[in-house]
């Protein structure tokens, strides 16, 4: 079976009635923080919270009778692990996902609580995939694979149609891509809509298979990132060659820059996402200069973030941002120098966060004592004026990240 667009229609034919229209959106704050006219399509608010739901019912609705009764096997980091089973349990059919150790225990969790049986095994998709066939064999299961299946990127392909139906004058599709299943349904459902929609790939630098590729470039795998949905070390063949020949090009973007964007969909948009889709804006906001003037989308394509993740993140982008910061101050050690140095923080519009005064375990002299306060400001120029006035008042007073 061929990837092309009769297959994605029909197949959007059989999966409409299942799955949710999520909606594409302007980003009104983002656009004029990029400089850009941006436009999100919400797939975080799919079911399971992520675009897997769509290749994964796909997928199920070609099963015979008898393959539904042996039931489904996958791999899966987790999107498309709980997409699969909650259309597999929907559909009363037995669903077994291997997940690689180390998944996020949000997935895991999510996954069962659809009625899935969880298997860990291995440390990535790439280590669990073989796993995972081999035990499809014994079982006599059908293996769901994530991206290498015609019919799962024809599902995943569907996104295409309702976002240039939504915004028909889009200039610029961007889609984050692991192992390709993403980008080549939408890549081909795009380009039989609108042929002359750019198609733009976005990639974490640590997981760059694609990108390498495409451009006929060296690869590079190393470490964890944060975009782990789309950290695949083989995409699928058949998906790089409908990237090939329908994506105009493919882009990365660092740990700090994913993270970064994760932190201003929340922060400016109120959108909660995970890696793979902060790797896209990412990437936008890296080459903003390029997309000036013309109408982007971005596909949002998953929401499902470890919380705990997700208040480190949100922590780390707040002292980024100078609206959390450490000072340090060496004070006389005699009564009201921390209530005078509050006021002065008070006055300023700053507000005090933490407070750790101390005259052991420190380097200063006996009748000193080193003082650190944890304030909250607007941003680094307020961080700085608060600064200036505790310095004119006397004080000598450091500052630095409250995570370093």
């Amino acid at each position: 079976m061929e990837l092309d667009s009769d297959l994605i229609t029909n197949t959007y034919a059989a999966i409409k009635p299942a799955t949710m229209r999520t909606p594409t959106v302007h980003a009104a704050r983002l656009s004029l923080h990029l400089d850009i006219d941006l436009y999100l399509k919400l797939e975080n608010l799919q079911h399971t919270n992520a675009f897997k739901a769509r290749g994964a019912l796909a997928k199920l609705l070609t099963l015979s009778e008898a393959e539904r009764a042996a039931g489904v096997i996958a791999c899966s980091a987790g999107n498309h692990a709980q997409g699969l089973a909650y259309h597999a349990n929907r559909l009363g059919i037995p669903a077994t996902i291997v997940m690689p150790e180390g998944t996020p225990f949000n997935k895991v969790k999510r996954t069962k609580d659809f009625g899935a049986e969880v298997v860990l095994h291995g440390s990535g998709f790439d280590e669990s995939v073989q796993f995972t066939t081999d035990l499809a064999a014994q079982k006599g299961m059908t293996f769901v694979h994530p991206f290498d299946d015609p019919v799962v990127a024809a599902g995943q392909g569907t996104v295409a149609l309702e976002m240039l139906e939504d915004q028909p004058d889009l200039d610029v599709i961007v889609v984050p891509i692991g192992g390709g299943g993403l980008m080549a349904g939408m890549a081909v459902a795009a380009k039989s809509v609108k042929p002359d929609v750019q198609m733009m790939g976005a990639q974490a630098a640590l997981f760059d298979a694609v990108k390498a590729q495409f451009d006929g470039a060296e690869t590079h795998f190393a470490g964890a990132t944060l975009a782990e949905g789309i950290a695949v070390r083989a995409p699928s063949a058949a998906n790089m060659a409908v990237i090939a020949s329908h994506v105009d090009r493919v882009e990365v973007a660092t740990e700090a820059e994913i993270e970064a964007a994760v932190f201003d969909l929340l922060s400016y948009e109120k959108i909660v996402a995970e890696g793979a889709p902060g790797a896209g804006l990412a990437v936008i906001a890296k080459h903003a200069a390029d997309l000036r003037g013309k109408k982007v989308g971005l596909v949002i394509c998953g929401g499902n973030i470890d919380s705990r993740l997700l208040s480190t993140l949100i922590l780390r982008g707040l002292v980024r941002d100078g609206r959390i910061t450490r000072l340090t101050f060496e004070i006389d050690d005699r009564p009201g120098q921390l209530s005078e140095i509050s006021r002065i923080i008070g006055e300023a519009g700053a507000n005090v966060v933490e407070v750790i005064h101390q005259r052991m375990m420190q380097s200063v002299s006996l009748k000193q004592a080193e003082l650190e306060i944890v304030i909250e400001a607007r941003d680094m120029d307020h961080v700085n004026e608060t600064v200036a006035e505790l310095r004119a008042a006397g004080f000598q007073v450091r500052t630095a990240s409250a995570l370093e």
